[in-house]
């Protein structure tokens, strides 16, 4: 799987988006702000979302949706994460 922007392939519009909203984050030494990723199966949200991890030196924490049935689920995967740490629910 691709670790970078420059090598994930296709989605070159939404690439060039990303590049320039994680380079304004690094620069101001902040997360990235909120990213929606939506398709279909097998389009490459979740790679794409690890790329986005590497890109910006975060952790990354891949949940489902189905996984969170209640407040409390959703409560004990944020207290979990570090600051700057990636929630991505698939």
């Amino acid at each position: 799987r691709p670790k970078l922007l420059a090598d994930y392939t296709g989605q070159e519009k939404a690439k060039g988006n990303l590049s320039v909203y994680i380079e304004a984050a690094r620069r101001r030494n902040e997360p990235l702000d909120h990213v929606l990723l939506y398709g279909p199966p097998g389009l490459g949200k979740t790679t794409l979302a690890g790329v986005i991890a590497n890109e910006m030196g975060a952790g990354i924490r891949v949940t489902s949706g189905p996984a969170i049935e209640k407040p409390g689920d959703l409560a004990a995967l944020l207290t979990n994460l570090n600051p700057g740490d990636i929630l991505f629910i698939d």
